[in-house]
């Protein structure tokens, strides 16, 4: 694990590199205080996308109604202490189920910080697909975080219609928790039909693109609705093998269209959070 010092230092080369967004949350240990640290003086060249606690826990929303408010003004106060700022670019709410999209409160709320600026635009994070789909009909979200992957394909059928409704879109699980990428060949034995799925992306390799995590993040890129693309970064050469892959160049359209043809046959058993709680990942 990166001391501070070090994690400093790489986002400030992932900055030179080109690179100006940078997702967190309250939920993700120290990183919005070494964000803080890392852009303090270059805060105008870089956006930030950070999101509240959880506000659903054990099945029901989590406080009452009555002191939603309380918790998610506290945690915006801590998250602007924390980056040293007075404002955020991107505000989300972290795994915004159809519950949360329902409450309006929740809403009022949002729009509230952004009628303010101190949130420059505002947005959900989601995991399924009919969480997506309210949240870009409902008009009040201006970026969605969802999964989307060279095996999990099911959240494309939205990018049409955020587009169209001018909501922008940031991936996540673009390697799949490693398993597209070359740690994936040895799996859990329960994950035995996803390695072999792995298998058929082979195919699509080439002189171009000659890693699995390669073409995985290529693969996101290339659809023009994505905004942003998430890849976990820990170590020097990581950011430099990310840099290389964003460089403009991108699948072609019959590279695309077969590996659009390759994504997992089931797709409902690619669910992360399951497989960590099976103990699945490694």
């Amino acid at each position: 694990m990166l001391d501070q010092a070090e994690a400093i230092k790489l986002l400030r080369a992932a900055v030179d590199g080109g690179i100006n967004f940078f997702d967190t949350a309250r939920f993700y240990g120290q990183s919005e205080d070494i964000m803080g640290k890392a852009f303090n003086d270059i805060r105008d060249k870089v956006v930030i996308c950070t999101k509240c606690k959880y506000l659903k826990g054990d099945n029901n929303l989590r406080p009452a109604n009555k002191s939603l408010r309380k918790v998610i003004d506290n945690s915006l106060k801590e998250s602007l202490l924390a980056l040293q700022a007075d404002y955020i670019d991107v505000y989300m709410i972290h795994n915004a189920t159809l519950e949360i999209l329902d409450n309006q409160e929740i809403a009022e709320i949002f729009l509230g910080y952004k009628s303010k600026g101190v949130a420059r635009a505002i947005g959900v994070s989601t995991y399924a697909v009919e969480e997506t789909r309210k949240a870009i009909k409902c008009g009040t979200w201006d970026v969605i975080q969802l999964p989307f992957n060279l095996m999990d394909q099911r959240q494309g059928e939205l990018f049409s219609s955020a587009s169209q409704r001018g909501v922008g879109v940031v991936v996540r699980s673009v390697l799949l928790k490693g398993v597209l990428t070359d740690k994936g060949r040895n799996l859990h034995p329960a994950l035995y039909a996803v390695q072999q799925h792995r298998q058929l992306y082979n195919e699509l390799l080439s002189e171009d693109v000659p890693r699995l995590s390669d073409l995985a993040t290529k693969f996101v890129l290339s659809h023009n609705e994505v905004s942003s693309v998430l890849v976990g970064i820990d170590r020097m050469k990581y950011l430099q093998d990310a840099l290389a892959v964003a460089n403009g160049r991108y699948l072609n359209k019959k590279t695309l269209t077969r590996a659009r043809e390759f994504s997992y046959p089931e797709p409902a058993f690619l669910d992360l959070r399951r497989w960590d709680k099976m103990g699945w990942l490694r």
